[in-house]
């Protein structure tokens, strides 16, 4: 039998009798993949790791069921006065407080204290931390509603309609809001004069205002956001497949476009949100809000300017809770914008 040929020390070729074969178990190692997951349940994923994000959830969270709940069965109501008790700091007692505490009966303390009125405190927060929670929410949902309704029309349609409904855009975004905000609220003073039936109503021609003007000038950039994504998303394979088989543009939109834009509807929902609380606050700051005497975190500081010095804590209260859940949902809609789009991470 002759020898076989001696390698070159120069060539690059492996010997296969330097190597053995894997084993079963071996082979089976290199099988195990990750387990198929959705784009949504593996965005909650990367979303519950952020532990900032989280935390400012859970706090959220807290804050809501304090508003709707602790309500129903607080002692006090937002308009109880007590002229004996005004300017009480918290945890003090008035004279007539004092006078039933020593008859044995039990009273509940005015956990922030009392305003100039002798109302509880405490129970003004939580009510206006509810007006602040309803108008962040509300307004979100109109943006949402009217963006995605004229930013999927936009973008799908494209040529003379997209170049239209943009340029009408652009002449939205030029109107100012606070002025608008202003001659709705004269202009529906008289309709809220003759109906009052509606909660919405009896929170006053403000919060009414403040509504209408979401609805028509704070949409613009979710119009813009959504309609960026449908332009990128119309020339996919899918997309030309269902129109080849006949599918109306409305069927389009709904069944293969906005799925496709979820993760930029709900970042774009979440920091809208913070933006129509600190909107509201402004207003109500300034007198343009809820009437009296339904209570708003920015009215409350607006009545606490006058006694700063005597009485800070009147101000210290409204404003940590204007500035914990705007900074709480500003930190959540970054930990959603993370988990939903990972390359806009740092």
């Amino acid at each position: 039998m002759e020898n076989s040929p001696k390698k070159n020390f120069l060539s690059f070729q492996i010997d296969p009798a330097k190597f053995a074969p894997a084993t079963d178990e071996e082979k089976a190692q290199q099988l195990t993949q990750r387990e198929s997951t959705s784009f949504m349940r593996d965005a909650m994923r990367r979303l519950h790791r952020n532990k900032m994000a989280m935390a400012c959830l859970c706090i959220l969270i807290i804050i809501a069921l304090i508003a709707v709940i602790v309500p129903y069965f607080y002692p006090y109501s937002y308009t109880q006065q007590d002229v004996s008790g005004k300017h009480m700091a918290p945890f003090e007692y008035s004279k007539k407080e004092q006078q039933r505490i020593a008859r044995g009966e039990k009273v509940f303390p005015h956990i922030m204290g009392t305003d100039n009125l002798g109302r509880d405190y405490c129970i003004r927060v939580i009510y206006g931390t509810r007006i602040s929670l309803m108008v962040g929410l509300i307004s979100a949902l109109i943006v949402v509603v009217i963006g995605i309704i004229y930013g999927a029309i936009s973008g799908y349609f494209g040529g003379k309609v997209d170049m239209i409904m943009m340029r009408i855009v652009d002449i939205i975004y030029s109107l100012p809001d606070v002025l608008i905000v202003i001659l709705l609220s004269v202009a529906i003073k008289d309709i809220i004069s003759t109906s009052k039936n509606s909660l919405i109503l009896r929170l006053g021609p403000g919060m009414i205002s403040i509504f209408i003007v979401f609805g028509l000038l704070y949409w613009v950039g979710m119009a813009r956001q959504v309609r960026g994504q449908v332009l990128s998303i119309k020339e996919q394979e899918y997309v030309l497949a269902a129109r080849a088989m006949g599918a109306k543009p409305a069927h389009i939109i709904r069944k293969h476009m906005l799925p496709n834009c979820v993760s930029v509807i709900i970042i774009t929902a979440a920091m809208q949100i913070p933006s129509a609380i600190f909107t509201e606050s402004f207003l109500s700051f300034v007198g343009m809000g809820v009437s009296m005497p339904m209570p708003s975190l920015g009215s409350l500081a607006s009545d606490a300017r006058s006694g700063l010095v005597s009485y800070p804590y009147l101000l210290l209260f409204p404003a940590a809770s204007i500035f914990l859940i705007v900074l709480s949902f500003n930190l959540l809609g970054n930990g959603l914008r993370d988990a939903f789009d990972p390359k806009l991470r740092s």
